[in-house]
């Protein structure tokens, strides 16, 4: 694009942003189309779609398909607070991490929790990496604050705002990661004996973090439509947890959604039992229309949400948040630095530029078609040769899916790195050892037919 045309759109952008914030555009108001647009400032469509496509982008405005483009609402205030694996290895919570990734390049991976590389926007982060190599020194050399870069945090802010949760950008602390995130929210709520709950099955790397902070681990069991309330109450009696920890949008491993319903009676049993919720976000833009958030009922006053963008945009960026009330995120800050002294600018850096120039966007818009055809062709076969998914996902990457009687899914996990193929046992993932009849699959690493040839030569082998 020619210089002056990048001009043109940063002009537009800028003076739509003012006229938001001005309020003499209110949120709801359709704007022009884009022909109108370019007509009436005598410029080229093109200026007029990126200028909207940025816009969009950071949330300010929306694209309603079929009837244009609208303010979204105001910008929120910025506080100014601102080797080759073990195949004899035991199969525990580490074990699918180890396996995932210590295996080469080559080796399939139907077990893993993450995307092809071929699925991710390589173009969009190289350039952004270019243009990272153009910016100030501080930008490459630099420790970054340790609340974290507050454009990223402001940014975070009105995402959070599209999924309704209330959470200004002092109340955002980025981190190194998703599990970054959890380490340090146990290292702020937690003792070592705490009681804390999970789902049953969830996800390995909140058993093993948790042994890691010698806490005592209770379960509920996983339906559906969300943990089960019964038995959730009946342990938040018992055990007196001090956390409960668990996925909103799409539960891991399971791929079941929580139900709004679900969602009021876990968070009226959390208030009646002073328990504090650690909702992980990290799959929510594999959703079309999103689903209840726990979060967003409870405004962040008992609930604590945490995310990352490892599995959409790449896992080599090491950059997540944690969202809470704004009264812990000073004592969180100081977590922090002693345990990473100050944030990860470059990769802070990296992740905004490409949340804000519209490629983001268009990346996770493409991706949930992608992975809605491959959970259909997963599943299908799948079931060919003999395994029944328990249940049938919204969105997301994984069908949890049950053995035939007789078959036990560690020893086929085993034998499957013999064969260069890394399989997600499901007492991996449970903390009452009951999902022994369960594998994980990841819908977008089951593509190679090796994997269905493995899975029929065993379930034959048992008939």
């Amino acid at each position: 694009m020619p210089q002056s045309e990048g001009t043109l759109v940063a002009q537009l952008v800028q003076e739509m942003r003012s006229r938001i914030a001005a309020r003499s555009l209110v949120a709801g108001t359709r704007l022009p189309s884009i022909r109108a647009l370019a007509e009436a400032r005598k410029m080229s469509k093109t200026t007029v779609v990126e200028a909207y496509d940025r816009l969009a982008a950071e949330g300010i405005i929306q694209s309603r398909r079929g009837s244009g483009f609208y303010v979204a609402g105001h910008l929120p205030p910025l506080s100014l607070a601102d080797a080759g694996p073990k195949l004899d290895r035991a199969v525990d919570p580490l074990w699918v991490s180890r396996q995932s990734l210590e295996t080469a390049d080559d080796a399939l991976k139907p077990g893993c929790g993450w995307l092809p590389p071929s699925w991710m926007p390589e173009a969009s982060l190289r350039r952004a990496l270019r243009g990272l190599a153009r910016a100030e020194a501080a930008a490459l050399t630099d420790y970054g604050s340790p609340l974290g870069l507050a454009p990223l945090r402001e940014h975070l802010a009105r995402r959070l705002a599209g999924f309704g949760v209330p959470a200004a950008p002092g109340q955002i602390l980025l981190t190194e990661s998703g599990t970054h995130a959890v380490d340090l929210l146990c290292r702020f709520l937690l003792e070592p004996g705490d009681a804390v709950l999970v789902d049953d099955p969830c996800y390995f790397n909140f058993r093993a973090l948790l042994r890691a902070h010698r806490a005592r681990v209770v379960s509920v069991p996983y339906t559906p439509t969300g943990p089960d309330v019964a038995a959730f109450a009946q342990v938040l009696a018992a055990e007196r947890p001090r956390l409960y920890i668990t996925n909103a949008a799409v539960h891991n491993p399971t791929g079941a959604s929580l139900s709004a319903l679900t969602a009021h009676r876990v968070l009226k049993l959390a208030e009646q039992h002073d328990l504090i919720v650690i909702e992980d976000d990290i799959f929510a833009d594999f959703e079309s229309e999103p689903s209840p958030r726990l979060a967003a009922f409870d405004g962040l006053e008992r609930v604590v949400q945490i995310g990352s963008f490892s599995k959409t945009l790449s896992g080599s960026l090491r950059c997540g948040y944690i969202a809470a009330k704004a009264d812990w995120i000073e004592g969180l800050t100081d977590l922090k630095i002693a345990t990473s002294f100050a944030g990860g600018r470059l990769s802070a850096e990296v992740l905004l530029t490409v949340l804000q120039d519209g490629t983001y966007r268009k990346h996770v818009e493409s991706l949930r078609p992608r992975l809605a055809s491959a959970m259909s062709q997963a599943g299908a076969r799948l079931r060919d040769v003999g395994l029944t998914p328990w249940v049938e996902p919204r969105a997301g990457l994984f069908l949890w899916c049950e053995l035939p009687d007789g078959m036990d899914a560690a020893d086929i996990a085993r034998r499957a790195m013999a064969e260069n193929i890394v399989l997600a046992p499901g007492n991996v993932f449970s903390p009452a050892q009951t999902a022994g009849r369960f594998l994980r699959f990841n819908v977008a690493q089951c593509a190679d037919p090796r994997i269905f040839k493995l899975l029929r030569r065993a379930t034959q082998s048992v008939e």
